[in-house]
Protein backbone atom coordinates (compact mmCIF):
# COMPACT_ATOMS: atom_id res chain seq x y z
CA UNK A 1 0.00 0.00 0.00
CA UNK A 2 1.24 3.51 -0.79
CA UNK A 3 0.12 6.26 1.59
CA UNK A 4 0.08 10.03 1.15
CA UNK A 5 0.80 11.40 4.62
CA UNK A 6 -0.89 14.73 5.36
CA UNK A 7 0.97 17.62 6.98
CA UNK A 8 -1.33 17.28 10.00
CA UNK A 9 0.70 14.22 11.01
CA UNK A 10 4.26 14.00 12.30
CA UNK A 11 6.93 12.94 9.82
CA UNK A 12 7.63 9.89 11.99
CA UNK A 13 4.48 8.33 10.52
CA UNK A 14 6.46 7.81 7.31
CA UNK A 15 8.96 5.61 9.17
CA UNK A 16 6.20 3.62 10.85
CA UNK A 17 4.57 2.97 7.48
CA UNK A 18 7.85 1.91 5.86
CA UNK A 19 8.75 -0.37 8.77
CA UNK A 20 5.39 -2.09 8.26
CA UNK A 21 6.28 -2.70 4.60
CA UNK A 22 4.32 0.15 3.02
CA UNK A 23 5.36 3.11 0.92
CA UNK A 24 4.93 6.65 2.21
CA UNK A 25 4.95 9.99 0.47
CA UNK A 26 4.74 13.06 2.68
CA UNK A 27 2.77 16.01 1.27
CA UNK A 28 5.58 18.30 2.46
CA UNK A 29 8.03 16.48 0.20
CA UNK A 30 5.96 16.94 -2.97
CA UNK A 31 5.17 20.64 -2.60
CA UNK A 32 1.77 20.16 -0.95
CA UNK A 33 2.67 21.08 2.63
CA UNK A 34 0.36 24.09 2.63
CA UNK A 35 -2.01 22.89 -0.10
CA UNK A 36 -5.76 22.81 0.26
CA UNK A 37 -7.51 19.57 1.11
CA UNK A 38 -8.93 19.52 -2.42
CA UNK A 39 -5.45 19.73 -3.94
CA UNK A 40 -4.16 16.96 -1.67
CA UNK A 41 -7.14 14.77 -2.55
CA UNK A 42 -6.63 15.39 -6.27
CA UNK A 43 -2.94 14.48 -6.01
CA UNK A 44 -3.78 11.31 -4.07
CA UNK A 45 -6.42 10.28 -6.62
CA UNK A 46 -4.13 11.00 -9.58
CA UNK A 47 -1.28 8.95 -8.09
CA UNK A 48 -3.52 6.27 -6.53
CA UNK A 49 -2.35 6.97 -3.00
CA UNK A 50 -4.26 6.30 0.21
CA UNK A 51 -4.68 9.51 2.22
CA UNK A 52 -3.49 9.30 5.83
CA UNK A 53 -4.51 12.26 7.96
CA UNK A 54 -5.98 13.44 11.22
CA UNK A 55 -8.00 16.10 9.40
CA UNK A 56 -11.70 15.21 9.71
CA UNK A 57 -12.53 17.33 6.66
CA UNK A 58 -11.47 14.29 4.61
CA UNK A 59 -14.30 12.40 6.30
CA UNK A 60 -16.89 14.48 4.44
CA UNK A 61 -17.86 11.97 1.77
CA UNK A 62 -19.75 14.66 -0.17
CA UNK A 63 -16.44 16.46 -0.80
CA UNK A 64 -14.04 13.52 -0.76
CA UNK A 65 -15.75 10.38 -1.95
CA UNK A 66 -13.78 7.33 -0.83
CA UNK A 67 -14.73 5.66 -4.12
CA UNK A 68 -12.43 8.08 -5.93
CA UNK A 69 -9.42 7.18 -3.79
CA UNK A 70 -7.12 4.32 -2.94
CA UNK A 71 -8.49 4.81 0.56
CA UNK A 72 -8.80 7.46 3.24
CA UNK A 73 -7.59 6.82 6.79
CA UNK A 74 -8.30 9.38 9.49
CA UNK A 75 -6.50 9.01 12.81
CA UNK A 76 -8.69 10.28 15.63
CA UNK A 77 -6.98 11.45 18.79
CA UNK A 78 -8.62 11.65 22.20
CA UNK A 79 -9.85 15.19 22.86
CA UNK A 80 -7.25 15.72 25.59
CA UNK A 81 -4.26 14.44 23.57
CA UNK A 82 -2.56 15.84 20.51
CA UNK A 83 0.83 14.22 21.00
CA UNK A 84 2.72 12.31 18.38
CA UNK A 85 3.13 9.28 20.66
CA UNK A 86 -0.62 8.63 20.56
CA UNK A 87 -0.73 9.23 16.80
CA UNK A 88 1.99 6.65 16.24
CA UNK A 89 0.24 4.18 18.56
CA UNK A 90 -3.06 4.57 16.68
CA UNK A 91 -1.31 4.22 13.31
CA UNK A 92 0.56 1.11 14.42
CA UNK A 93 -2.68 -0.43 15.72
CA UNK A 94 -4.41 0.24 12.40
CA UNK A 95 -1.54 -1.24 10.39
CA UNK A 96 -1.54 -4.42 12.47
CA UNK A 97 -5.23 -5.03 11.68
CA UNK A 98 -5.40 -3.37 8.26
CA UNK A 99 -7.54 -5.12 5.64
CA UNK A 100 -5.78 -6.24 2.45
CA UNK A 101 -7.42 -3.48 0.40
CA UNK A 102 -8.33 0.06 1.36
CA UNK A 103 -9.50 0.97 -2.14
CA UNK A 104 -12.67 3.06 -2.08
CA UNK A 105 -12.98 2.88 1.70
CA UNK A 106 -12.92 5.43 4.53
CA UNK A 107 -11.57 4.45 7.94
CA UNK A 108 -11.70 6.43 11.16
CA UNK A 109 -9.23 5.01 13.64
CA UNK A 110 -8.99 5.83 17.33
CA UNK A 111 -7.05 4.24 20.14
CA UNK A 112 -9.68 1.57 20.78
CA UNK A 113 -11.35 0.78 17.46
CA UNK A 114 -11.50 1.21 13.73
CA UNK A 115 -14.71 2.26 12.05
CA UNK A 116 -15.36 1.99 8.35
CA UNK A 117 -17.72 4.45 6.77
Amino acid sequence: MHFLVDASLPRRCNSVLRQAGHEATDVRDVGLGTATDADIAAYAAQHRLCILTKDFDFGDIRKFSPKEHAGIVILSLPKDDDGSTMILYILDRFLSDMPPSLQGRLFIVDKDRTRER
